[in-house]
């Protein structure tokens, strides 16, 4: 038996290439597209139907959002309750999210019991009622709950950033008010429902232990399904984005909440893989730049961090933060320092080692399983992109360099170019 040596460290090695299991294709006798991985070891699935029924194909606001979460609430010939306790007694997990580009229901399930459960997604799909007395208790709950919310500093920063970035009239930034609650329709919701969730465009990913067996079920409950027309509804023309500074005062707030950031681009941009190094480093991870300053040396706040985030169409940088009520200012101007000294000043040879090892040590952890596969696979199937990407984002941690990233700095970070908005107290 051989004898480990634990005072002596296992050896390093260079994360050279990550090795990506992909999906493959086939098509329903619909012709609805199903990407299926199969990987993992153990007995379970997720089955995954994906629709363009986001908040960028909504007619009207909050359509989308309330279409998602009526699905659960009732068919012709089951109530929420009892879909809720079959998908309970097979041990299976159902749900149902919406984004910003796309709707999803989504069902977790053993494998032996995928049959019993996989009829429940055909039938929430195809055949939910959105029953009157479910809807006035969806909206009831959902308005009051926007109504405390709206109270807190985070909520509104959140919302009225989007608004600044893109603009009120544009999908991706409308405003959310209490306006939008009492001029939601229930017919709109359902209307939205049966014209998206079996649309041309929607795609089915499946990932897991995922069979032959697993296939011939998908086939019998979603090949039959009817298949619309694609989605088309009319979109802005342009961003338009605001400028400058931007506050809402909360007398009362404890904490300010901080935004700052700008329109940049989506992960079809040459530069994205550039950009996310550099916002890592900046502020993306617990060891960056404004969680050293402002959370581990001033204090001033919990938590502070930056992101690039890419939609289908349309991507933005953001910094984000709440922090006490009276070093709102003192925040705001080291996160401007901070700003500067990335911009100015070269990044050293040893950061940059950490954040090189830190990124792909994370990208490696979230290709490893089956249903973390999947997500990698949406991440570029929604953004018009192949598996390239992830080849071309590892190679480009690996070779970027520190004159490079100063240079992007300069070019994407320009301070008169960002937008700022302070809810609280300054």
């Amino acid at each position: 038996m051989e004898v480990i040596d634990r005072k002596k460290s296992p050896s390093i090695n260079e994360i050279k290439k990550a090795e990506i299991i992909r999906a493959a294709e086939f098509r329903l006798r619909n012709n609805i597209p199903v990407y299926h991985i199969n990987a993992g070891t153990q007995d379970l699935v997720k089955i995954e139907l994906l629709s363009p029924a986001g908040m960028w194909q909504q007619p009207s606001p909050l359509v989308g959002s309330a279409a998602s979460a009526m699905l659960q609430e009732g068919t012709s010939k089951r109530s929420s309750k009892e879909i809720a306790e079959m998908v309970d007694y097979y041990g299976a997990f159902l749900e149902t999210n919406i984004t910003h580009d796309f709707a999803s229901v989504g069902i977790y399930s053993l494998n032996k019991h995928l049959h019993e459960v996989l009829p429940i997604v055909e039938e929430i799909i195809s055949d939910s009622v959105f029953g009157q007395n479910e809807w006035d208790v969806y909206l009831g709950n959902k308005k009051q709950s926007f109504i405390v919310n709206e109270k807190k500093v985070s909520f509104v920063s959140r919302k009225k950033f989007a608004e600044l970035l893109f603009g009120n009239e544009h999908p991706y930034g409308h405003n959310v008010s209490e306006k939008d609650f009492d001029e939601l329709k229930k017919a709109d919701a359902y209307n939205f429902y049966k014209q998206t969730y079996t649309s041309k465009d929607t795609i089915i990913v499946a990932s897991g232990n995922v069979t032959d067996a697993t296939l011939k079920l998908i086939e019998k409950h979603f090949g039959g399904m009817n298949s619309g027309d694609k989605i088309q509804h009319a979109k802005p023309a342009d961003i338009k984005a605001a400028k400058g500074e931007h506050y809402i005062e909360k007398k009362d707030a404890l904490q300010s909440a901080i935004r700052i950031g700008k329109i940049l681009f989506t992960k079809q941009h040459p530069d994205y893989p550039v950009m996310l190094v550099l916002n890592t480093i900046f502020g993306g991870y617990f060891g960056s730049r404004l969680m050293a300053n402002i959370r581990e040396d001033k204090g001033y706040t919990y938590g502070i961090g930056s992101a690039m985030v890419s939609f289908s169409n349309a991507g933005y940088f953001t910094i984000s933060t709440e922090v006490g009520a009276d070093v709102t200012k003192d925040a705001v101007k080291e996160i401007y320092f901070e700003l500067n000294k990335i911009q100015t000043e070269k990044i050293s040879d040893s950061e940059l080692a950490l954040v090189r090892n830190y990124m792909l040590g994370t990208f490696l952890r979230s290709i490893d399983g089956p249903f973390a596969l999947a997500d990698r696979f949406k991440g570029i199937h929604f953004n018009n992109l192949d598996y390239n990407y992830y080849e071309r984002y590892v190679e480009t941690i690996r070779s970027i360099t520190a004159e490079k990233l100063m240079n992007l700095a300069n070019k994407y970070w320009k301070k008169e170019e960002m937008i700022e908005l302070v809810v609280g107290k300054k």
